[in-house]
């Protein structure tokens, strides 16, 4: 079924996100952390693609491969980078013939390989002439995008961002995904913002535990540090005192709390970023309250 459709009837939800193993010798051990992971019950799963065809096939195998044999709603992800009018409609066709229903339509990030890659020229710009196309050609394709509470680091100001998040959901979108934040208040002054512009499609905040030090500074890095709301100060004191077990500890016990504060204050659901690994999903998962 569309996700869409699915939302009202199982609010709050939880829904899960995987990236597709490039060394296909792993993807037993892969899918046996989406094994356990099927214990959430999740609402859908989404799996990441690769641009240009990097790992396009390999998402194209994996969503079959949890729609077929795992019994999962899958929702593919779908990029600008290097997409063509053939080459999408040779994705999007396959991805109907494997009964797969929902994609995420995604500018992506320029290629680390190619420095002067532009998307200016490209076939396909924004996120949204991926959503004007899937509309007119696959209309019956339920199609998320992708919101950033604290603004993409392109985007001139916040508010131009909410306009382009609004036309993207005006040419088809039917609900949103957010990037992480580990502010609630992030998402909640967004959901206001687009409420005030007349947005009224569902808005699912995306939550990543911070498992180390590093992955924190990965994260700052990508996404600046406006995502942690102060969250990162109080990372480095718990990593100079403890060291990285300690600062597990912390980023498992803050995304319980933000997500079990995101339930209770009426967001839709929670979208937990998996990385592929079951144990800290599970852990936090099995402390909320719906």
């Amino acid at each position: 079924m569309r996700i869409i459709d699915l939302i009202p009837g199982r609010k709050p939800f939880l829904s899960l996100e995987f990236f597709p193993p490039k060394d296909r010798s792993t993807w037993p051990a892969f899918y046996a952390e989406v094994e356990k992971l099927k214990a959430l019950d999740p609402l859908f799963v989404s799996v990441t693609y690769g641009a240009g065809g990097g790992t396009q096939d390999n998402t194209l195998d994996v969503v079959t491969h949890l729609k077929r044999a795992m019994g999962l709603e899958p929702m593919a992800h779908l990029t600008c980078v290097g997409a063509s009018a053939e080459a999408l409609h040779g994705f999007l066709r396959s991805l109907k013939d494997a009964g797969i229903e929902n994609v995420l339509a995604l500018r992506g990030d320029p290629p680390k390989d190619r420095p002067d890659f532009r998307f200016e020229g490209q076939e396909f710009r924004h996120a949204s002439d991926l959503v004007t196309f899937i509309r007119r050609h696959y209309p019956d394709l339920g199609v998320g995008v992708a919101g950033i509470p604290t603004k993409h680091p392109e985007s001139p100001s916040v508010e131009d961002d909410l306009r382009w998040l609004k036309f993207k959901l005006d040419a088809g979108g039917d609900f949103v995904v957010s990037q992480l934040f580990y502010d609630n208040e992030h998402y909640f002054g967004y959901v206001a913002k687009l409420r005030a512009i007349g947005v009224e499609a569902p808005v699912i905040p995306g939550i990543l535990p911070v498992m180390s030090m590093k992955s924190a500074q990965f994260i700052a890095g990508l996404n600046g540090k406006a995502v942690f709301g102060g969250f990162y100060e109080v990372l480095e004191r718990t990593h100079a005192e403890g060291g990285d077990e300690a600062v597990r500890a912390l980023g498992l016990e803050h995304a319980t709390r933000q997500a079990q504060d995101l339930i209770d204050r009426g967001a839709p659901g929670v979208h937990l970023y998996t990385l592929n690994r079951a144990e800290a999903c599970l852990e936090i998962a099995g402390k909320l309250k719906f």
